[in-house]
């Protein structure tokens, strides 16, 4: 059986599944080099294990980079037919690509980046990821949006395959009973006849939440609430911001949210918002928490900063609809299309349901397996069945 290296930083809640599912066509050995403590991520998730090989390696911070001086021995002395490596680790990704050099074994990258990103560092940083980008024997990515990116600088198309970004669908698509919805509403304080228009996640710039308040305090409607369920270092700031605008008795902050008490949260919205925008740091590589609601059957508004959007999850008039970002004029406009019109509501939700079927673990592996597929056959190393 090929024997696979798979380098990333964690592997978080999302991502359990899809490495047992990849673990089940090759023998696959994930390093993770992280502590789980970058700036994206919050603390309190944790990081994962499922029934796979892995190792979380020792390391230390230099600077912004985190070295891990096991991970080169392990990948030379692996033996190994395909290194992936994750598009972050300012030590892992050039080191990982170098041993497979050594090797002369394929690398294959694995990217949701979308943007050039504008930090000084990332300015800096560019042309070695150019040159990467160029040099990778194939690079799989989160969806066509992606695709179409790397495209424009250059990558030739036949190189790069789509791991359609996905979820445990299982988990998020189960029954909600009427008890554990009315059970949640009580807690919350929301009354069993308001709509919750509901926000999950972090709490931070680049989600564009004062554009969500400002959208929702605009449509003056009293048989709705804003449900923010999470943390983060904007929380006072929002918190401020809903005060000025007078809607804080219709906004409710619940604080964090673990990933396994999601689910009723889906389960008792009327319409989840997505508000993103693009900061010179961050441009939202996917929102799963879009798969993870489409599995509830409830319709997403997104702008257009966001990768499930983008690359074809939500689509406009479909599942959800699509807004510019940082336009809480349009935002607003398609809450009040969602609010004033069940109907509408129902169609939307039947069909992310139906959309969201397909998008699942073996889909987003297939990925995956085209691209080993595709690099050991160029390579002549042996061909995959």
């Amino acid at each position: 059986m090929m024997k696979v290296a798979f380098i990333t930083n964690i592997c978080p809640h999302y991502r359990v599944k899809t490495f047992e599912t990849l673990a089940s066509y090759y023998k696959v050995d994930y390093y993770f080099f992280s502590a789980g403590d970058e700036w994206y991520w919050q603390r309190q998730h944790g990081v994962r294990a499922g029934n796979f090989h892995y190792e979380y390696l020792p390391g230390y911070k230099l600077g912004h980079s985190r070295v891990t001086p096991t991970l080169p021995w392990k990948l030379l002395r692996g033996n190994y037919d395909v290194y992936i490596k994750c598009i972050n680790g300012r030590f892992a990704l050039p080191l990982t690509y170098l041993v497979a050099r050594l090797k002369r074994r394929p690398f294959i990258l694995w990217t949701g980046i979308w943007m050039r990103l504008r930090t000084p560092f990332h300015r800096l940083a560019f042309p070695l990821t150019r040159y990467i980008y160029h040099h990778s024997d194939a690079i799989v990515v989160y969806g066509e949006h992606v695709k179409r990116y790397l495209i424009n600088e250059g990558v030739s198309a036949e190189r790069i395959f789509v791991a359609a970004h996905a979820v445990d669908n299982d988990t998020y698509n189960r029954e909600v009973t009427e008890e554990e919805k009315a059970a949640l509403r009580r807690k919350l304080g929301i009354a069993p006849d308001q709509k919750v228009v509901l926000y999950l996640g972090r709490l931070e710039e680049v989600k564009g939440l004062p554009h969500l308040l400002e959208a929702f305090a605009s449509l003056s409607r009293e048989d709705a609430v804003l449900l923010i369920a999470g943390t983060g270092s904007e929380r006072k700031r929002l918190e401020q911001k809903a005060q000025e605008l007078n809607i804080m008795s219709q906004t409710h902050f619940t604080g964090y949210v673990p990933p396994e008490e999601t689910v009723p949260f889906y389960a008792i919205t009327w319409v989840y918002v997505l508000p993103s925008i693009t900061t010179p740091e961050s441009k939202e590589t996917w929102g799963l928490v879009v798969n993870e609601a489409f599995n509830q059957g409830v319709p997403i508004i997104a702008t257009d900063a966001i990768g499930a959007a983008a690359g074809g999850l939500v689509q406009g008039g479909v599942n959800g609809f699509i807004v510019p970002e940082r336009d809480s004029a349009a935002l607003a406009q398609a809450l009040q299309r969602i609010l004033d019109n069940p109907g509408l509501r129902e169609q939307l939700g039947q069909n992310a349901r139906r959309i969201i079927a397909s998008w699942d673990n073996e889909r987003m592996v297939m990925g995956f397996r085209q691209a080993i597929e595709y690099v050991t056959k160029r390579l002549g190393i042996f061909t995959v069945s």
